[in-house]
């Protein structure tokens, strides 16, 4: 399907930060753009605005002036609707309320021709609802761009239950004529991102009411051992606590109270406070003038074993350990006897290993302390240990000193199942296998949409094959036996595929 001409008209209808976003990405792609907003006056100040936004750019050097004249020659505000007839496709951006949208599109369906597109830029609402009340809801799509519409490259093309096929493949055409990134999507409740990301603000949240760990402690392993670009806290508090949290209201009323999209107390309480993050000064973490932010929990330097042993079963994702803590200059000792489990064993017996998604202390048969999954053992600087109450104060030093040895900052946290990174990433992997296999998206919209819309180092679907998919899911089996109630029961898609992985061993 052809894309929009550019010589076509697009209309913008709400002018809020999206809205001049989107107008400014449609003028970039050479299109005649119209504003309209109810509020009157609000057009003209959201061209002028563009303009202003055009002119920084001229000073940056990233366009030039005759472009940015060019641009503003075809930026035309409306004062009514009619005035958008010629349009080839209106965008709304307004209030994200249906009743109110569905009026929208209800007195501009009569005004444009029969060709013309119509898309809305909701994140919450169900597209297919908003398109209900049209005459011809055939030609309707979501199209949900992420915020700066200019600068983020990802669009979420969304195929309400009565889109046309011809009008989607329009749709998604006419965006990567723009040079956005599109992925389809059906129309549910968060479409992907939305849906998708839930767990990496959700579980550590949870390590946090579980006095786990302070936010600090938690943002640092997930940058620095899980190489996410931003920990849920600070991220959060960039965001907005309240736009956070209503997201997951909003995600978890759609799934009609599924746990696995439960929202997080703790992050209520701050909404209810008004401590909404960079935007009111205070969210997680102090914003004032001044204010310092807190560091994260770090041990203390202490000196690595002599020798360790390294007892055989295959590592998985933990394999470069043994190279590593070799070219530190501990001396490895390799036990062959079949295990049952790999594991290094510390010097007074402790068994040093990853987590596999249960609380250390209730385990039984040995004293163990746990590690959290890194993205890259060798390149990650920080690591999380959770000791159990059987270990003592020397395992658990024999264990800092290890890591540190291998230039490694260490993170000592509570005996929190799954500890940070391993079950944040096992839920991610699940709540992406459970997508694909519900046909929201395919594999490869799902792993793009993670990776640009929140700049995830992976994609979800690419992160599970590297672990296993089998070690996944067993993550989740043991989170589950400690939280019982749904929330981490593995998704059947995930358990599908990777019983198939493990018939192809």
């Amino acid at each position: 399907m052809t894309a929009i001409d550019p010589g076509r008209t697009v209309a913008v209808v709400g002018t809020g930060t999206m809205g001049q976003g989107i107008a400014q990405v449609a003028l970039a792609a050479g299109h005649l753009v119209r504003l309209y907003d109810a509020v009157p006056g609000r057009a003209e100040e959201a061209a002028r605005a563009i303009a202003a936004r055009l002119g920084r750019l001229v000073d940056k050097g990233r366009l030039d002036a005759a472009g940015r004249d060019a641009a503003l020659a075809r930026l035309r505000p409306a004062a009514r609707l009619a005035e958008l007839a010629d349009s080839a496709l209106v965008i709304e951006a307004i209030l994200e309320q249906l009743d109110v949208k569905q009026k929208l599109f209800g007195e501009l369906e009569p005004v444009v021709s029969e060709d013309c597109l119509l898309a809305t830029n909701t994140s919450s609402l169900p597209v297919t609802a908003v398109a209900g009340a049209l005459r011809r809801p055939g030609r309707f799509v979501g199209l949900h761009f992420f915020n700066p519409a200019p600068l983020l490259p990802l669009v979420e093309v969304v195929r309400g239950f009565a889109t046309d096929e011809a009008d989607l493949e329009r749709a998604r055409a006419t965006v990567a004529a723009w040079g956005k990134t599109p992925v389809t999507c059906a129309d549910t409740p968060g479409f992907i991102v939305n849906r998708i990301a839930r767990p990496f603000y959700a579980e550590a949240f949870r390590v946090y009411e579980e006095r786990g760990a302070d936010p600090a402690t938690i943002d640092a392993v997930l940058r620095e051992c899980g190489g996410f670009a931003m920990g849920p806290f600070e991220l959060t508090d960039l965001i907005g606590q309240d736009v956070n949290n209503s997201v997951t209201r909003s995600v978890y009323e759609a799934f009609f109270h599924d746990p696995k999209f439960t929202p997080s107390f703790a992050q209520g309480q701050l909404v209810q406070a008004g401590l909404l993050g960079r935007k009111t000064g205070r969210g997680w973490f102090d914003h004032g003038e001044g204010a310092v932010r807190p560091e994260p929990s770090t041990a203390e330097p202490c000196d690595p074993p002599a020798e360790i042993s390294w007892h055989a079963k295959a590592p998985g994702v933990c394999a470069p350990l043994h190279e590593m803590i070799e070219e530190a200059g501990v001396k490895v000792v390799r036990d062959r006897t079949p295990q049952s489990e790999w594991y290094i064993g510390l010097p007074d017996g402790a068994m040093l290993t990853l987590t596999g998604g249960e609380a250390a202390t209730p385990q039984c048969g040995g004293t163990y302390i746990y590690f959290d999954l890194a993205l890259d053992y060798r390149s990650c600087t920080r690591v999380a240990l959770a000791p159990s109450e059987k270990a003592s104060a020397a395992d658990v030093r024999a264990a800092v000193g290890l890591f540190q040895a291998l230039g490694k900052k260490v993170s000592v946290v509570g005996d929190v199942p799954g500890l940070i990174v391993a079950r944040t990433v096992a839920m991610l992997v699940d709540f992406a296998e459970d997508a694909a296999g519900r046909g929201v998206a395919d594999r490869e919209d799902v792993d793009t949409a993670m990776r640009l819309g929140v700049n995830y180092p992976r994609g979800p679907l690419e992160w599970g094959e590297e672990i296993g998919l089998s070690r996944v899911r067993n993550i989740l089996w043991g989170l589950s036996q400690d939280y019982p109630g749904g929330r981490y029961e593995p998704s059947l898609s995930l358990r599908r595929r990777a019983a198939v992985r493990e018939s192809l061993l």
